[in-house]
Formats: C-alpha cells, structure tokens, sequence
C-alpha cells in the first residue's frame, strides 16, 4: 500500500489566509509572501490533496465546494494544533507561544475594567507570550471562538451559544445623545415621539428587535466602530447610543448631551467567553483571572 505523504501545517496555514483574505493578493500583507510563492504553495497543497480548492482567474477567487469542506477542518485543525503547542510549552514550565484576545472597541476607556493594566501584569508574568489583541464586533467573536481564531474575548455574548461558555464581567451604561449642532440640544421640551423623528444611527449587527428595544423602529445610517458611530452624531445629522464613559469628556465639553435617561438608555452585559474545554489551557487561564481580578467590585 502506498504511504500517504503528511500535509505540512505551513500549507495548511497559507491555505486558510488565502481563504480569508479572498484571494492570493488580500493575503499577501497577512503571510509576507509574494502571489508567486502563494501560487506555488497552494498549487503543492492541491497536489497533495488530490482535489482543487479554489477557482482563481478572472472571475475571481471562490472556494470549491471541497475546498469549504476542507476550509471547515483545516481552521478546527489548526486551533487544536496551536492548543497542543501552548501544551507542549505548559509542560516544559516555560509558557510560550501565542494568546489570541479579542475586546470591543472603546473598552479601553472603560475604567471600570483596568485593561492596560491587565496586559501589563500578563506581559510580565508570561514575557514570551506573543499577544495578539483584536477589536471585534460580538457576532466576529463568537465565530473566532468557535473556529479557535480567538482564545479569549470580552464581549456582549447576545444569547447562549452552544460550545461557548461565558463569566459576566461588568454591565457598560449607554445612552441615547445629540450633538450641540442638533436641534434636539437646544429643545426644552423633549418627547420620545420628537425624538424619533429624527436620523438615528446604530451598530451594523444590531437587528430589528434590538432597534426596537432602543425605542427605534428603523436606523437612517449605519456604523461598524464606535468612533464611526461618534463622528454621525458629532454632525449633528444623527442621534445615537455611546457608552457613558465614552461619551463623557464630550459631555463636559457641552459637545454632547443624553436625550431623555428615562426613556432611552440600556445596559450592556459584558461577558468573560472563551471555547467550551479550553478554559483551563494555562494561558487562557492566566488571562482569565486576571480580567476577574482587575474588574471594579461595584461593576
């Protein structure tokens, strides 16, 4: 019987870039090589393999059909693969290797949870890890977590997620604002129905019902970041959410002001998630409680 020759995990890798990144030139930036030497590692793959895994032309770049089957198993390969090295490390007792931590963006203003001191206290206590620290939206970090592109992230998990296991951190206030170019700024007499006559911007991911808990019925405008988001009410053409400690020093300014606390604001629950069986890989672990332990009491 013929030996199968092993698959050489370098492939695999530049394979997965090539997925994400649509094509050999997206990923480029993201594995240092030129399109040539992706050709040709892609091209050794496919010979190994047996089967084609993309139509690349002038039609541009699609996967097969057994290239998605073989996207799905490779991704779950590699996860395991980069647990078994940080294993391997564990048991040397010299942590090394790579932490892949995902946050929201504007958490880094939140006092309540103290994240630069976090990765100062993990960076000292593992000073050869290599930290890779992502911003996300929530819906990019469940899907990190359950394909292990992410180790651990701090987000707002929207409902229970089979294979995710999340420990609730802290709630982050948000209210509804104007900017002092609106003409919202300057009414004394404010009511929901005058509110929501006006352009309202949200978040990309949120659906129809999150709107709809917002006290909106539809959105005028659209954001991927909160600092997107800040800019479109800072116009003056939109009111919008913003966390109250985000928004606070635009307060002070009288750049910004919250539009009726009682009837628009809600609390985002931020939630502590990581892969269900990985929770006690060390450096998972560390960064765990540290995260819990530089979290505010009264969060």
């Amino acid at each position: 019987m013929r030996a199968h020759k092993r698959l050489n995990v370098r492939l695999l890798e530049v394979f997965v870039a090539v997925a994400r990144h649509q094509g050999f030139m997206g990923a480029q930036q993201a594995l240092n090589l030129t399109t040539s030497a992706i050709s040709n590692y892609m091209s050794e793959l496919e010979a190994q393999l047996g089967f084609v895994l993309c139509q690349r032309g002038r039609a541009g770049f699609q996967l097969t059909e057994k290239g998605e089957q073989f996207l799905h198993q490779t991704v779950q390969f590699l996860g395991e693969f980069d647990a078994l090295e940080r294993s391997v490390e564990a048991i040397k007792g010299d942590l090394g290797g790579r932490l892949t931590m995902s946050v929201l963006d504007a958490t880094v203003l939140d006092t309540t949870l103290s994240l630069p001191n976090v990765i100062r206290q993990f960076n000292q206590r593992y000073p050869a890890v290599h930290l890779d620290l992502q911003v996300r939206t929530p819906y990019e970090q469940i899907h990190g977590i359950l394909n292990n592109q992410l180790d651990i992230a701090i987000g707002n998990v929207p409902s229970a997620v089979n294979n995710i296991i999340g420990r609730e951190l802290y709630r982050e206030q948000h209210w509804l604002y104007c900017a002092d170019s609106h003409p919202l700024f300057e009414t004394p007499q404010l009511t929901v129905e005058r509110i929501t006559q006006y352009g309202f911007v949200t978040r990309r991911y949120w659906n129809f019902s999150d709107l709809r808990k917002r006290g909106f019925g539809h959105s005028t405008a659209t954001v991927e970041n909160m600092e997107a988001q800040l800019a479109l009410i800072l116009s003056g053409q939109y009111v919008g959410y913003l966390p109250e400690r985000y928004a606070q020093h635009f307060v002070k300014a009288q750049r910004l002001k919250p539009l009726l606390p009682s009837q628009f604001g809600y609390q985002a629950l931020l939630s502590l998630i990581c892969r269900r069986g990985r929770a006690r890989e060390p450096l998972i672990r560390a960064m765990r409680e540290l995260l819990i332990q530089n979290t505010a009491d009264d969060a």
